[in-house]
């Protein structure tokens, strides 16, 4: 896949939308969840409704990180296209709870939460309602020779949210000239320089 330029001046924020054909619903084992569901929440190598393409390398990388988050029960999702790069958690739906690799599709386990927004999100597959699925990230993407855009190195995912319909390719680019975003930014970059020292000096 031949790469010319890139297409903006830094990180965006991104959304990839796809229809959840979650394959199993059943009651959550934990008392704060309504219930548990099963389906593809990301596809690696192939262009999406916005003509993105994520690579694998990429999203195996930001999987593996999302697998702390997962761990501790902190990968927390909301409901619609949040228009932040932080989960808000009065907006909160829904938990990941696992995620596994069949092919170049990511798999990922759900739990509805008992909140309020959850509570909706439970009565829409209560019936039955089609629902589609959202990555939400930080990132840059590069324009290819086939007019595809290619997510860049430089993203880093932030969770999964359960919307109706596709965000647009340009929903979100004022973010990256928000105060809230640089800050976030400038945040994200400390707490990296931190990590790089902690392992130079052996914390």
């Amino acid at each position: 896949m031949k790469m010319t330029e890139i297409t903006n001046n830094g990180p965006d924020l991104l959304h990839n939308f796809l229809l959840f054909e979650y394959d199993e619903v059943k009651p959550s084992r934990n008392s704060d969840g309504i219930v548990s569901m099963k389906g593809i929440i990301q596809k690696a190598g192939a262009p999406n409704a916005n003509n993105r393409v994520y690579p694998r390398p990429i999203l195996e990388r930001e999987d593996n990180k999302f697998q702390e988050l997962i761990g501790e029960r902190r990968a927390l999702g909301e409901l619609d296209h949040p228009d932040s790069p932080i989960v808000q958690l009065e907006n909160v739906s829904h938990l990941v709870t696992g995620t596994s690799w069949e092919g170049d599709d990511l798999i990922g386990e759900i739990e509805v939460l008992d909140t309020p927004k959850g509570q909706i999100l439970g009565k829409l597959v209560e019936r039955k309602i089609k629902l589609g699925i959202s990555s939400r990230g930080l990132g840059s993407t590069s324009r290819t020779n086939e007019g595809h855009d290619v997510v860049e190195d430089d993203f880093n995912l932030v969770t999964y949210d359960m919307v109706s319909n596709p965000s647009t390719s340009n929903a979100y680019m004022h973010l990256k000239e928000s105060r809230d975003y640089k800050i976030i930014m400038a945040q994200n970059r400390i707490l990296n320089l931190n990590g790089i020292l902690d392992e130079i000096l052996g914390l």
